[in-house]
């Protein structure tokens, strides 16, 4: 691996920025970290100086815990060349690390998938692309009520043998679960994967505050893409959004992109739960980098036009949002800070799976980071200390 600085750049962590910095890689990790005018103390010998452009900024680079497919690849096509493809193409995001994210399907299919993940995580992968650090379960345990664009000929009660037998599969990589509490009466599952330390997460539920209260008193920590596919705000019936926001021991995870959620709703999760309460994600499709026209999900046809696809019946159908779009849309729309959008960007992502190593620019740490201008477009990634995305060099 290549020995390189970076000299007088801005560096944004979640908790302070510093200008007039270095960053020093070594071995695929930041060695060290600094001002500028102090390098030679930690710079003894002549090493690789990359240049900066004028006005950038360098971030942690991102973590997208919920991500189905870009490039005209999805989780689901159990390929080796499918989760390649999406370990390359990510990058150009600023996204370094992904959970690579099923959807509600024939168990068989899902089996498929899990296996064709432990596969690919088996294989010694280059450092020049994003790492797939885990498996985002998505379904099948969800209410048929609050189903959205998750099959639901194929939706299920929950069932811990059946996730045993699926983590086997997985050689342990399902690292995070999104089920309905409804789907799971007694609490087994969320008990068990709580005791086992997988996070979970309640998603496509109708479930009332005072189920989703008992459910967090089992285990669940998270509340997956807030506002969508769940019962909402209403002011008699309060819902899973509305214990979402209250229960400050939740996390919520939020799709920026102005069709989700309107983004004066993202504003009102931010002011309720703040930067350290919320995870942007992208939930993003195969379609993602593409045209408008018709594609796969789950087996089901999705039609896209412009930033928005949705199913023949209208129901939005995942997203085309890149995660540095969702760092520039959560800045215009509540307002706060790049260190907040770092926070909610890498270093939530991060802390809630327990990746000590990855969420900010900080000596000892994998060299994850991310240089964007001012428009928060990426001109550079680099993942684990190589260059995975430059841009003007695509291709």
């Amino acid at each position: 691996m290549e020995e390189f600085v970076l000299r007088n750049v801005t560096v944004v962590n979640p908790d302070h920025t510093m200008d007039n910095a270095y960053v020093l890689v070594k071995g695929g990790k930041i060695a060290a970290i600094g001002e500028d005018q102090y390098i030679t103390q930690d710079l003894p010998e002549i090493v690789e100086e990359k240049e900066v452009e004028s006005g950038a900024v360098l971030v942690p680079g991102m973590i997208d815990v919920h991500i189905h497919g870009t490039n005209n690849v999805d989780t689901m096509d159990a390929t080796q060349e499918a989760l390649k493809t999406m370990a390359e193409t990510l990058p150009s995001e600023g996204t370094t690390s992904f959970l690579a994210t099923t959807i509600t399907q024939h168990p068989d299919l899902i089996t498929k998938a899990l296996k064709n993940a432990a596969s690919f995580a088996a294989e010694d992968r280059s450092a020049g692309c994003a790492e797939m650090i885990g498996v985002h379960l998505e379904g099948p345990f969800f209410s048929k009520d609050k189903a959205g664009a998750q099959p639901k000929e194929h939706l299920m009660q929950a069932d811990v043998e059946l996730f045993q037998k699926w983590q086997k599969e997985a050689e342990g990589l399902i690292k995070w679960v999104s089920l309905a509490p409804e789907q799971d009466p007694d609490h087994a599952l969320i008990r068990y994967l709580t005791k086992n330390g997988v996070i979970t997460a309640a998603a496509h539920s109708n479930a009332s505050l005072e189920e989703v209260e008992k459910a967090a008193n089992s285990g669940v920590s998270h509340v997956t893409h807030l506002f969508n596919g769940m019962s909402g705000l209403h002011h008699r019936e309060p819902g899973v959004a509305s214990a979402a926001l209250l229960n400050q021991n939740v996390t919520n995870e939020i799709i920026a992109d102005g069709v989700h959620v309107h983004p004066a709703m993202v504003k009102l999760a931010f002011h309720m739960k703040g930067a350290a309460g919320l995870l942007l994600i992208t939930d993003s499709i195969r379609a993602k980098c593409l045209h408008n026209g018709t594609y796969d999900l789950g087996g089901q046809t999705v039609t896209v036009e412009g930033n928005k696809p949705y199913l023949e019946d209208g129901t939005i159908a995942g997203s085309m949002l890149k995660m540095n779009e969702a760092m520039r849309n959560i800045l215009d729309y509540t307002g706060c800070t790049v260190e907040e959008a770092a926070a909610m960007t890498a270093w939530n992502a991060a802390a809630k799976l327990g990746l000590s190593r990855k969420g900010s620019i900080e000596p000892g740490k994998d060299a994850d980071f991310v240089l964007l201008d001012r428009e928060k477009e990426v001109l550079r990634t680099w993942c684990r200390g190589e260059i995975a995305y430059e841009k003007g060099k695509e291709g």
